[in-house]
């Protein structure tokens, strides 16, 4: 695939793990990353040869800054929408931001696809499952209503249908893909995997919200990239339009997760402690696989506990990436009472 690629929020998480991906597989490919490098966003997330090679470009700027986005959509094939702001506990204290970066900045980007629609051949938006709220039934499909708990979640879900309305509109060639509760190497602290592993290792307590019966459908953050590099191969009138969920099918609870991670580290059970329930939890969420399969010929391959075991030892080994990060393990959020604690 000789095509250059516009990845948006590519120094972060989810964005990196997919732009080491093609970087390394698709060596044809040129790759051009727009990153605010919030706290959430490291430069170091990208590795040396990549920043190094002539097939990449890095941009140091805000998805709102139109005059920016118009330059590098107007020199791109493909756009791969990341960037957002992802933390359900900070939008709940500070949710402005949220929807400046979540909606606005969407809006921005389509409306540079808009104005280059000749030359962009696929939109590829990252939402994710926290657009869904509880599940109602389940597995949860695509044609779940949309019934977002939180700030972040209200805004992804604006960003999303936002992307369908310049779909049905304009034309764009969008697909939006929904992926369910990402883990692995390179996240931030601030997310229940790394914060429970990171704690272990530093045989702190494991802070549990409320009883930790919340489940989620858990899924490896490189079975993810593998999702969306399907999306770029996959035949465009099959899925042009179509809202993807990315995920595992299987649901396991947080309390249960935070119990494997303390097995698998040989750390005693009496790290756990229990805090009280943070408000708009969503209490389970599990994954329809079909339309993935159908569409995209993706099925995750990642096991819980093979996951769990890869980022246990990804963070035993990189202490360097996140010590600087212990800090902002917890975030201060506003309670209904408008009291603030740390969650």
């Amino acid at each position: 695939m000789g095509k250059t690629i516009l990845i948006t929020g590519g120094a972060g998480f989810i964005g990196s793990c997919f732009a080491r991906r093609i970087f390394q597989g698709q060596p044809q490919a040129r790759l051009i990353v727009l990153d605010a490098l919030t706290y959430a966003g490291n430069p170091a997330n990208l590795p040396k040869e990549m920043k190094a090679s002539d097939r990449f470009e890095f941009w140091y700027g805000n998805v709102n800054n139109i005059t920016l986005v118009n330059e590098l959509v107007s020199k791109s094939e493909i756009v791969v929408h990341f960037a957002a702001e992802t933390h359900v506990a900070r939008s709940i204290f500070d949710n402005r931001i949220f929807f400046e970066t979540d909606v606005l900045g969407t809006q921005t980007i389509a409306n540079a696809i808009l104005k280059f629609k000749n030359r962009i051949e696929r939109f590829i938006h990252i939402s994710t499952s926290e657009v869904y709220g509880t599940a109602l039934k389940e597995p949860m499909d695509e044609d779940h209503p949309l019934n977002p708990l939180t700030p972040y979640a209200a805004a992804k879900a604006g960003a999303d249908r936002l992307v369908y309305s310049y779909l049905r509109t304009y034309g764009l060639p969008a697909v939006i893909l929904r992926p369910f509760n990402n883990y692995g190497p390179y996240q931030h602290l601030e997310k229940a995997v790394p914060r429970f592993i990171t704690s272990a290792i530093l045989d702190e307590p494991i802070s549990i919200h409320g009883n930790g019966s919340a489940s989620r459908d858990w899924i490896e953050v490189e079975d993810v990239a593998e999702a969306v590099d399907l999306t770029l191969q996959a035949d465009l009138e099959k899925i042009r339009g179509q809202a993807i969920n990315i995920g595992t099918g299987t649901a396991t609870s947080v309390l249960e997760v935070a119990r494997t991670i303390l097995k698998l580290m040989n750390k005693p059970e009496s790290l756990l402690s229990f805090i009280p329930e943070r408000p708009g939890q969503v209490d389970k969420h599990i994954s329809s696989t079909d339309r993935a399969k159908k569409l995209l010929g993706f099925q995750a391959r990642t096991s819980l506990e093979q996951g769990l075991i890869k980022t246990i030892d990804w963070y035993r080994k990189h202490r360097d990436w996140w010590e600087p990060l212990r800090w902002m393990r917890t975030v201060p959020i506003l309670t209904e009472d408008g009291k603030m604690e740390r969650y």
